[in-house]
């Protein structure tokens, strides 16, 4: 497996921090399993970091035009692409999707890889913008991240970061016009041209039936409709499909999930990128908190009869549900830690098969409490200043991936997270955060752009790591040196 290039100064550290989940996100869709996932990853960052210096350097050395380029996770996911094909060609491809290698032989990708005037608009059009608002655009719209998080990264000012995203959404347009323009249309398609830039300006237009016969029927000019038409909630879907092709749709899914775990927040201005229906979500969190009233309902009746031999009241500080943890979109487990009795023996939540005379090696007395019995406090019954959440993405036979979740109960102006691993493992590379390990034990340190968290908000950072067989979740998380309850 390549191995990654190291940072040559602060500057492309913060880029390795930002890309590299990006690009292994979008390599996880790409290929038939996480040890493949993780070393496509891996070649294809190396590639795009390799040709991101190159045009970089360039810039600086010729005196014209500064030479177009995708922003830099685009331009690292379209090098995940390009190592899939590379992969396929050299007899490779039974580790990737078999949906994507029926791809990679279609006419579809060679129109990524072939004459200019033939690529996607949308590809065409964000390489045309200024690098800044190249980057504005991808980050707001197929990153999914807020756009206060969107301007102190790129050095904006918040309060005018929606008017120039807008401004930037219009350049985008008239350059990807231009483009659909400029492309070799035939004579019917250059006949609707004009008539479908008048009506992709308007929210109210509507669409005549000749035109809507024509998209129909006609993939290039419906691709350019998408890129011209910014209202509806369709640029990011445009965007992802002009530029990294296959799986864009799944990308922009796995990036706003993500987005909501990390940020504890996601977008509702905004309709799904994959074109689910408004009340898709809706029904979701419907569903998830019905669920979660169960669970409780059945906690609460578990509660009632284990008290019953007692006969008293003494477990009143014990008993409390965890009734404060919201769910995540996220679909990968959640392993539980506890860092207060062995994890084989354990559970961060009461069973509907928990009965009175069940024997735990470490029974609770009436009146005391353990981590699982009460998430937001301490061992010692305290209110927690903090709760973590380890997630176990991906794991293979060397090594893992991970996402911590830290909820703080204060404000903070900057963050430090430790905690440490039971069986050996090595972390390997972290993004969102640095990384400092000392034998066990490791500290991740917050970056310059999520320095600052909100009272009840959210810090995430996630990370590579090796392991040598057991792979048991980490115990004993703290924030800022201050003891954080786990889940």
């Amino acid at each position: 497996m390549p191995d990654l290039p190291s940072p040559q100064d602060a500057a492309e550290a913060a880029l390795f921090t930002e890309c590299w989940d990006a690009a292994l996100s979008y390599a996880d869709l790409c290929t038939a399993g996480s040890a493949a996932a993780a070393e496509l990853a891996r070649e294809a960052f190396a590639q795009g970091i390799r040709e991101l210096r190159e045009t970089e350097s360039g810039s600086v050395r010729g005196h014209g035009r500064r030479p177009s380029r995708l922003p830099r996770i685009p331009l690292l996911l379209t090098a995940v692409r390009s190592t899939a094909a590379a992969w396929e060609e050299a007899g490779q491809g039974h580790k990737l999707d078999p949906d994507l290698r029926l791809w990679l032989h279609s006419d579809r990708a060679a129109r990524h890889t072939g004459p200019p005037l033939e690529r996607p608009v949308a590809l065409r059009g964000l390489r045309d913008l200024q690098p800044a608002d190249a980057e504005l655009l991808w980050l707001a719209e197929a990153e999914s991240l807020p756009l206060p998080l969107v301007a102190r990264r790129l050095g904006l000012d918040p309060a005018t970061a929606a008017d120039e995203l807008a401004q930037v959404g219009r350049l985008f347009r008239d350059r990807c016009h231009r483009n659909h323009l400029d492309s070799p249309l035939d004579a019917e398609c250059r006949s609707y041209a004009r008539l479908l830039d008048a009506v992709t300006r308007s929210p109210a237009a509507d669409t005549p039936d000749d035109l809507s016969r024509h998209l129909a029927t006609c993939h290039r000019c419906a691709e350019a409709a998408a890129c011209l038409r910014l209202h509806g909630g369709g640029l990011p879907g445009a965007l992802a499909g002009g530029v990294i092709g296959w799986g864009g749709l799944a990308y922009l899914e796995r990036r706003r999930r993500a987005a909501e775990v990390r940020l504890g927040a996601g977008r509702p201005d905004r309709a799904d990128a994959d074109g689910d229906p408004a009340g898709g979500t809706g029904r979701t969190r419907v569903a998830r908190h019905g669920l979660l009233v169960a669970a409780l309902l059945v906690s609460l009746l578990a509660l009632a009869v284990s008290l019953m031999p007692f006969g008293d009241t003494a477990g009143e500080g014990a008993a409390r549900p965890d009734t404060d943890r919201q769910p995540v979109a996220d679909p990968g487990p959640s392993l539980p830690s506890a860092p207060t009795v062995p994890p084989d023996t354990t559970s961060p939540k009461p069973s509907p098969e928990t009965t009175p005379d069940r024997k735990d090696p470490d029974p609770e007395p009436q009146g005391t409490s353990s981590a699982t019995a009460a998430p937001g406090t301490t061992a010692r019954g305290e209110p927690a200043a903090c709760r973590a959440d380890y997630d176990l993405v991906n794991e293979w036979p060397e090594g893992f991936q991970a996402t911590v979740t830290v909820t703080t109960r204060d404000p903070l102006d900057s963050w430090r997270v430790g905690f440490a691993f039971p069986d050996g493992q090595r972390v390997t590379r972290m993004w969102d955060a640095s990384l400092d390990q000392d034998g066990s034990h490791v500290t991740a340190t917050a970056a310059d752009y999520n320095k600052s968290v909100a009272a009840g908000g959210k810090l995430s950072f996630g990370f590579l790591a090796s392991r040598n067989g057991t792979n048991r979740p980490p115990s004993g998380f703290t924030l800022n040196g201050r003891t954080c309850a786990t889940v």
